[in-house]
């Protein structure tokens, strides 16, 4: 089934424009349990990198979408990359057979282990996340393996931005109740400022999350990205990228799925034969524009068209 493909997309980007995803971890497995991980809660929290995923399937699965001419090669996707062993010489390979730019998106976690800073050496664009300023607030919204400590995770953002050759793009996600408070910021923008990345981008919650969350508006957003010296940006909801024809189409699929039955992020990748990521930013989306909503059943969240 093509939702449980390791190379998904092109999907739209925020940040990346047409971005072809390179999935190379299991669904799930990952160092944090974020509140916000549009994907659910993590079913295998670890700190071991091994090769989860054989490489030379990937790379091959890779080379029979390059056609689609993404804007970036992304590797990401159901769950941390630096857990993965090979990811070097997996960037390494890309780039070998490519010209289009590889993006890492990571959580930072692990930017500790000299191993992995040399492994994201290779790639175009690396974004890691801070989330917090303080090792309280790191708990309650990242929820990190115990082997991922604080000062440790900031040591090694600090570490591997000083040593990169490599454009470092910075991702705050911030959620009201939780990392928002003006103090909370404070704390954040000023380990950014030892940090020092090529930016920092301001986040907030539009896509489905694992949990209950609650947005930071816009107007508030701004206010905070002036707080970074120099001042963040505040990512938009949506970039154009979002209205290309290819997108709505499959955006239009998604819709008329849900006017049929309500349906999970698993039911929608299964259904229209895509992966979870791509679903989810369909979704995403949708609910910007108001045209589904979010309903809890057990565990599970459920989408539905809003009624009119």
């Amino acid at each position: 089934m093509e939702s449980e493909s390791h190379v998904f997309g092109p999907v739209p980007s925020r940040r990346l424009g047409r971005s072809l995803g390179v999935d190379i971890i299991p669904f799930k497995t990952c160092t944090y349990d974020c509140v916000y991980c549009q994907l659910g809660c993590t079913t295998d929290k670890t700190a071991c990198r091994r090769e989860y995923v054989p490489l030379d399937g990937i790379l091959a699965e890779l080379k029979d979408k390059l056609s689609t001419q993404p804007d970036y090669i992304t590797m990401s996707g159901s769950g941390e990359p630096t857990l993965h062993s090979r990811l070097g010489e997996a960037i390494e390979r890309i780039k070998a057979m490519t010209d289009i730019p590889v993006a890492v998106l990571t959580n930072g976690s692990l930017l500790w282990d000299a191993d992995v800073r040399a492994a994201l050496a290779p790639a175009d664009l690396v974004v890691p996340s801070l989330d917090a300023g303080s090792p309280s607030v790191f708990q309650k919204i990242n929820r990190p393996h115990k082997q991922i400590e604080f000062e440790r995770m900031v040591d090694g953002l600090i570490e591997f931005s000083r040593m990169r050759r490599n454009e470092c793009r910075l991702e705050v996600f911030l959620l009201e109740g939780i990392n928002a408070a003006t103090a909370d910021v404070a704390d954040i923008a000023a380990i950014a400022g030892r940090i020092r990345p090529d930016r920092v981008e301001l986040n907030t919650v539009v896509r489905p999350p694992a949990e209950d969350c609650t947005a930071v508006e816009p107007g508030k957003l701004l206010e905070f990205a002036a707080m970074f010296d120099p001042p963040a940006e505040a990512i938009g909801a949506f970039r154009a990228v979002h209205q290309q024809q290819a997108f709505t189409a499959e955006r239009e699929a998604v819709l008329t799925l849900l006017q049929r039955r309500p349906c999970s992020l698993d039911d929608i990748a299964a259904g229209l034969a895509i992966h979870r990521n791509e679903a989810a930013k369909h979704v995403g989306e949708l609910l910007a524009q108001q045209l589904v909503e979010m309903i809890r059943t057990g565990d599970t969240v459920y989408y539905r068209p809003v009624e009119k």
